[in-house]
């Protein structure tokens, strides 16, 4: 009998409190949307390679339809590894409701990542700007997905993606009343997040969707 694959150890944020207290103290809704998810917080699967694949899969689509086509890829593998994402069949990964670009997508992914071309043991020290330009150079991350890579990997305090549909959404209905809004808007609103931005912005994904996504 094969070895059940090891459950992924959850990280959490050592700076969640302290960034919790300053964003009720300087936003209105923040001190209205915190308490309303009691300790639930941001986590770290700490795996680069799946915090990135699912960044991928989840490009796009819904929230829910990105789990449901995750679940069954995820199934492909023994563990999701780049060189067992490698092995996989073509036609394996469009059962599993992958589109065609997609899986090339995935495959660049895992060959950067077997190959050793991405710097992963280099990123903590890293600073924001310069872990996005290296990800960017793999096909199908752009600067979307390496911003949830960011926040869901390295979680970063500060990162603010402003090409992400769901807190341009949720800065719509909870500080325009569902008034559209720009990307300046944005920012204006985000002024008062720093050095929290990517708090805020969990939280703002929580107002429209409370259970939590994951990476």
């Amino acid at each position: 009998m094969s070895a059940a694959p090891p459950i992924p150890v959850l990280s959490t944020p050592d700076y969640w409190d302290d960034a919790c207290r300053h964003l009720a103290k300087k936003d209105r809704v923040m001190k209205r949307l915190i308490p309303q998810f009691g300790d639930a917080c941001l986590q770290s699967r700490g795996d680069a390679f799946t915090t990135l694949a699912r960044s991928i899969v989840g490009q796009q689509i819904s929230v829910k339809a990105a789990q449901s086509v995750w679940d069954r890829f995820a199934k492909l593998p023994r563990r999701m590894t780049a060189g067992n994402v490698l092995k996989l069949k073509v036609d394996d990964m469009r059962a599993a409701g992958l589109s065609a670009r997609k899986i090339e997508y995935l495959v660049d992914l895992a060959l950067h990542f077997d190959s050793g071309a991405v710097h992963v043991d280099a990123w903590l020290a890293m600073p924001d700007d310069d872990i996005i330009t290296e990800l960017v150079g793999i096909r199908g991350i752009g600067r979307w997905t390496a911003e949830m890579f960011l926040i869901f990997h390295l979680m970063r305090p500060n990162v603010l993606p402003l090409d992400d549909i769901g807190l341009i959404n949720g800065i719509s209905r909870n500080y325009f009343s569902g008034d559209p809004v720009s990307r300046s808007d944005a920012r204006e609103v985000a002024a008062a997040w720093a050095p929290y931005c990517s708090v805020a912005t969990w939280y703002i994904w929580r107002s429209l969707d409370p259970l939590p996504v994951g990476y």
